[in-house]
């Protein structure tokens, strides 16, 4: 009996982990203006599948928006070498550039950060007061 209480107490929490997770999504022009008119928190990372900076940065994006403060950020990854129409759009010159949104308005940027702190600090300043 006991083992089954824990095997339900794991799954719960699996569970529960993810109601808090915030969203990973391709780029959606009317997602984005959506969530900006709304007010909320929006990440925007330009990743190419060859950039050895934006795979160490993946990993990181994922952990966070697992957190529960970040519950209500979506990131919106932009492909760099296909979608140059938002480059132009948001000043990116190169890939693994992240751009924190709280509404429309642009809070917060880096390039080629892949610490934990630094992109912590990026998604936080989308949700700070």
């Amino acid at each position: 009996m006991k083992l089954s209480h824990f095997v339900t107490a794991v799954v719960l929490s699996a569970v529960s982990a993810f109601a808090f997770a915030g969203e990973i999504k391709p780029y959606d022009q009317a997602s984005v203006d959506k969530l900006a008119a709304e007010g909320k928190p929006v990440v925007i990372v330009v990743h190419a599948s060859w950039c050895p900076v934006c795979k160490a940065q993946a990993p990181v994006q994922s952990e966070l928006l697992k957190e529960p403060v970040n519950k209500d950020v979506t990131m919106f990854v932009v492909d760099f070498d296909r979608d140059k129409w938002l480059l132009r759009k948001y000043n990116v010159t190169m890939q693994s550039t992240m751009i924190g949104f709280k509404g429309k308005d642009e809070v917060s940027r880096s390039v080629g950060d892949t610490t934990h702190d630094g992109i912590e600090s990026l998604i936080l300043k989308t949700h700070a007061s």
